[in-house]
């Protein structure tokens, strides 16, 4: 029996499964999802994680259970304390969560660890996802926002690029859906909520806001690929669903910049945070 669950917890989610570390991959048969409101009072959001935890991990022999838990930022990872101190989560601002956690589990702090969200989605690809057996990798997540990451080969890290200045604004505003909101209202007049969308529009429309996307994606890689030197690029989220459409031109783009870089798309998408965050607390049991 495996004693590993690796738990993504969002604004308004909590994700979680077991993993199995011998086959790198969560265990299908235990994964929950639950609704949880961000902007509730800290008792009813640690009620709600608790059951959601109970649910899975009611077979698992505490004094074994190891707990990886991926969290957005502002966090203390180490620490295991929320520092986000308004918005979503702000009833547990400066609330030591692990203790909490732990009290509650009924298990040892030093059997709970946190990561950032973003460096979690990393730390899945590479532990059991497009980005095995590479020391070195980038890692981009193009969806509402923009998340940056980056594996050195022992750990990755939240590099927190979203809001680097980008043209006459910041990189998020150019690279996540509401870039494809905006722009296509500018380009029609008319509305769409993302990519899924626009793929039901015109091919032409499509192919000039793809060409548009991709420009701005290249120009914001050829900026860092210098500075990181990444083996591979690893592409996640929603919008990397649509990546075969603009592909060639972005491909293009870097290669005019005389970048060879490889390109994997997430293999596990919304599982990735959960087998990263597992694979994280297997790393720092170790």
């Amino acid at each position: 029996m495996q004693n590993i669950v690796g738990i993504d917890i969002g604004g308004s989610h909590i994700t979680l499964a077991q993993v199995d570390a011998g086959k790198r991959e969560i265990i299908s048969s235990t994964y929950v999802r639950e609704h949880v409101d961000a902007f509730e009072n800290k008792e009813v959001i640690f009620k709600a994680w608790i059951s959601a935890i109970n649910k899975v991990a009611h077979d698992l022999v505490k004094e074994d259970l190891l707990i990886g838990i991926a969290m957005p930022g502002p966090f203390d990872y180490e620490n295991g304390i929320s520092l986000m101190r308004q918005g979503k989560f702000i009833d547990i601002y400066q609330v030591n969560i692990k203790e909490e956690l732990a009290k509650r589990l009924a298990i040892s702090q030093k059997q709970i660890h946190f990561v950032n969200d973003a460096a979690a989605f990393m730390e899945g690809e590479v532990f059991g996802g497009c980005a095995q057996g590479f020391k070195s990798a980038f890692g981009v997540t193009l969806g509402t926002g923009l998340g940056t990451t980056f594996f050195n080969g022992k750990f990755a890290a939240d590099e927190d690029l979203w809001d680097a200045p980008f043209r006459d604004s910041i990189s998020e505003d150019y690279l996540a859906t509401r870039w494809f909101v905006n722009h296509y209202k500018e380009l029609t007049g008319e509305e769409i909520s993302g990519t899924k969308d626009l793929l039901d529009k015109p091919t032409e429309i499509q192919t000039q806001m793809f060409n548009d996307y991709a420009d701005s994606f290249s120009e914001f890689i050829v900026r860092y690929v210098d500075h990181y030197k990444p083996e591979v690029l690893v592409i996640g989220g929603n919008i990397a669903k649509a990546y075969p459409h603009f592909e060639q031109r972005f491909i293009q783009n870097l290669t005019k910049n005389n970048i060879n870089l490889q390109v994997k798309i997430s293999a596990i998408f919304e599982d990735a945070a959960i087998l990263g965050a597992a694979s994280y607390a297997l790393k720092k049991r170790i």
